[in-house]
C-alpha cells in the first residue's frame, strides 16, 4: 500500500523518458516520410501508421503518468511541474501527428527542400528533449540540461527562418486556380511543421523552470 503513495523517483522520470522515446520515434517517421515523397515504391501509409502508433504509446504513458501524480503522497520535483512538462511533451508527438497525417488527408505527393528542412529540425529538437529529459533526474547534469534546451530554441529560431522562406517561395510566381490551391494547401502545412518546433521549444522552457524552481 505504501509503494502505491510513495512510489520510487526513478518511476516519474522513466515514464517521462518513455514518453520522449515514442515522440523520438514519431519524429524520426515523420521525417522518413517528408524525405521520401514522391519516391517511387516508399509506403507512405505504413509510416504514417508508425507515427500514429507512436503517438497512442505516448498517450497511454502520458495517462499513467498522470494517474501516478494524482495517487502519490510525493513526487520527485512539484507535481504541477511534471504535470506541465507532460502535456508539453504531449503536444510535441500531438503536432507530429497532425503533420503526417495531413500528408494523406490533403493529399500531399511531393517534397520540398524546405519541408524536408523543417522535418529535420523537428527530428533534431525531439532527440534534444530527449536528452534533456533523461539528464532531468540527475542534479548534477543541469548543465548538460540547460544546453539542449538552448539549442532546441535555435533550432526553433531556425525552424521560423525556413517557413518564411518557404511561403515567400509558395507566393513568388502567379499561377491558375489548381497553383493557387496548392500554395494554400503547402503554406498550411508549413505551419503544421513549424508547430511542431514551437512546442518543442515550449517544453524546452518548462525544463528550464523546473531546474530553476529546483535550484
Amino acid at each position: 500500500m505504501l509503494n502505491n503513495v510513495m512510489p520510487q523517483r526513478g518511476v516519474f522520470f522513466s515514464l517521462l523518458t518513455s514518453h520522449t522515446d515514442r515522440m523520438v520515434a514519431a519524429a524520426n517517421a515523420t521525417l522518413r516520410l517528408i524525405s521520401g515523397l514522391g519516391n517511387p515504391g516508399m509506403d507512405s501509409a505504413a509510416l504514417i501508421d508508425e507515427v500514429n502508433l507512436n503517438e497512442t504509446s505516448a498517450d497511454a504513458l502520458k495517462a499513467e503518468l498522470i494517474h501516478l501524480l494524482y495517487e502519490s503522497f510525493t513526487t520527485p520535483i512539484n507535481r504541477d511541474q511534471i504535470h506541465t512538462l507532460a502535456l508539453d511533451l504531449d503536444r510535441v508527438i500531438d503536432s507530429l501527428q497532425s503533420v503526417a497525417n495531413s500528408i494523406a488527408t490533403h493529399h500531399i505527393a511531393d517534397s520540398t527542400a524546405q519541408a524536408r528542412e523543417m522535418a529535420s529540425l523537428g527530428a533534431d529538437a525531439c532527440i534534444r528533449l530527449n536528452r534533456a529529459v533523461i539528464a532531468l533526474e540527475g542534479r548534477e547534469r543541469v548543465p548538460e540540461i540547460l544546453k539542449q534546451c538552448q539549442e532546441v530554441d535555435e533550432i526553433e529560431a531556425r525552424a521560423v527562418e525556413v517557413m518564411r522562406l518557404a511561403i515567400t517561395h509558395l507566393f513568388e510566381k502567379e499561377g491558375d486556380e489548381a497553383a493557387a490551391w496548392h500554395a494554400m494547401k503547402m503554406r498550411g502545412f508549413y505551419f503544421m511543421q513549424e508547430a511542431v518546433l514551437d512546442h518543442c521549444k515550449r517544453a524546452a522552457k518548462t525544463l528550464e523552470e523546473i531546474l530553476l524552481e529546483n535550484a
